[in-house]
């Protein structure tokens, strides 16, 4: 049997240098087949152990980071890193169906902001009927292209027929043409009930806005936004949306035109629902999650591993990445 400091050396060359078993063949003047012995060999003398780590050990402990530097409630769904970006999402939509199943009960009012993420959600949901319980949309769906009606019923309506609550809809547009119409819309008698029980909602749930990516987020893809808006998100740096209200890397949000004009719900509004359910599948929504959890819009946070370990890594930039320039 060979000395125990040359299958020390043998097993370095091959596991930690990658080496070829030919290379270090030829490194040691024997055949491959003795290298190969002289590997096992090594491996039953415990100088080489492997570690195979759980999956789901991972993504726990990765909630944990998660949770302890953003002062969250983190759930990491453990997804293969080669998993399609369709199919990652249908894994954190279902992981948050179920953060929802525990949090949410009769006499509650979830405050829901539309989009491709909480769309995925609702088609999760388990049936769960609850008295009194009620399901109000967070941000208007209208634009010049579409009255917005028929896809904002839709996900609101899923939620609705899930735990029998009262649906309130939110009939105004996304983003108003004028700052001073929304001004005047907010006085109406009826906008103002909807805005009521925005501000009275125990649970808010969101996605976070992005304009790349395999999946984009539809407030891009629906023609909400015109050459001219995306101009002036990118000169201000916009990194984001939450609720269709836009946020700089920071997480600020004052000063950005486009959000003079959003049917949104505002941060500060945001920040006062109790628990703020925020979920998030695609590298490309990453730098607008940051944004998010900077502004401390988030309380609860669900994503998939890749999501999350790049969340992790990721440094903050001198400057932020003008997304919105496309």
């Amino acid at each position: 049997m060979a000395p125990d400091d040359r299958l020390e050396r043998v097993a370095r060359r091959y596991w930690l240098d990658r080496a070829t078993m030919e290379t270090i063949a030829t490194e040691e003047q024997v055949s491959r087949s003795t290298i190969s012995r002289m590997l096992d060999t090594a491996r039953a003398a415990g100088i080489v152990t492997v570690t195979v780590s759980p999956v789901h050990g991972r993504a726990t402990a990765m909630a944990a980071e998660v949770g302890a530097r953003f002062g969250v409630l983190a759930r990491v769904v453990a997804v293969p890193d080669d998993a399609p970006d369709l199919a990652r999402l249908e894994q954190v939509a279902a992981a948050t169906a179920e953060l929802l199943d525990e949090v949410m009960g009769s006499g509650m009012t979830l405050g829901l902001a539309w989009g491709t993420t909480t769309s995925a959600v609702g088609q999760h949901l388990r049936a769960k009927p609850l008295r009194d319980a009620h399901v109000v949309q967070l941000n208007g769906a209208m634009n010049t292209h579409s009255s917005g009606v028929g896809y904002g019923s839709d996900v609101l309506g899923r939620f609705g027929t899930a735990w029998d609550a009262q649906v309130h809809h939110f009939p105004v547009p996304a983003f108003f043409d004028h700052p001073e119409t929304r001004s005047a819309m907010w006085r109406e008698r009826s906008v103002r009930r909807v805005l009521g029980l925005q501000h009275s909602a125990d649970v808010a749930l969101f996605g976070i806005g992005a304009v790349a990516g395999a999946v984009p987020s539809r407030v891009h893809t629906e023609g909400y936004l015109t050459a001219a808006d995306r101009a002036d998100l990118a000169a201000c740096h916009v990194v984001g949306d939450v609720c269709t209200v836009f946020l700089r890397a920071d997480g600020s949000w004052e000063g950005i035109p486009l959000n003079a004009r959003s049917s949104g719900l505002t941060p500060p509004a945001l920040r006062r629902v109790p628990r703020r359910v925020c979920a998030v599948s695609g590298s490309n929504k990453v730098v607008g999650l940051a944004a998010a959890l900077a502004g401390g819009l988030v309380t609860d946070l669900v994503l998939d591993e890749r999501t999350a370990r790049e969340l992790l890594t990721r440094r903050t930039a001198a400057r932020p990445p003008a997304l919105w320039s496309r």
